[in-house]
């Protein structure tokens, strides 16, 4: 992979959490939204951090679809799940949340799937296809 490739796996992991956490930050502002109140969501739009979350979702998709045009699902997807870690640690720096033990092994399964399913090709190997057996004698003389 080149080093574009590897700034767009980057821009998957880094957009999403930080969309996650800007777009928790506003909606903590905002409040609670119920069923019976589903035009608050609309209001919540107003909020800078609900907007600034939205940009940064909108930019990991642009990311996540780009990446996907030049990787399999079976690498992007576990590649992405390094955002858990992000997220993590935005959680507890920024949004000054408190992040259990169990969670952090969690964190820890995920980096070590992620370590487990990123040694192989990002791209799946299209197999050959069958030789007949008149192109194999052929090639043969």
């Amino acid at each position: 992979m080149t080093l574009r490739k590897y700034l767009v796996i980057l821009s998957v992991v880094f957009f999403s959490p930080l969309g996650d956490a800007f777009l928790a930050r506003g909606m903590k502002h905002v409040g609670s939204i119920d069923i019976h109140h589903v035009t608050n969501v609309f209001a919540a739009l107003a909020n800078p951090f609900v907007i600034f979350g939205i940009f940064f979702l909108l930019l990991f998709m642009c990311s996540y679809m780009t990446a996907l045009s030049f990787a399999d699902l079976t690498y992007v997807l576990p590649a992405s799940a390094l955002s858990y870690v992000v997220m993590t640690l935005l959680s507890i720096l920024w949004l000054h949340e408190r992040v259990s033990p169990q969670r952090w092994a969690g964190v820890a399964f995920i980096v070590v799937g992620v370590g487990w399913v990123a040694g192989g090709p990002s791209r799946t190997e299209e197999p050959q296809e069958p030789v007949s057996r008149s192109e194999a004698v052929e090639e043969r003389v």
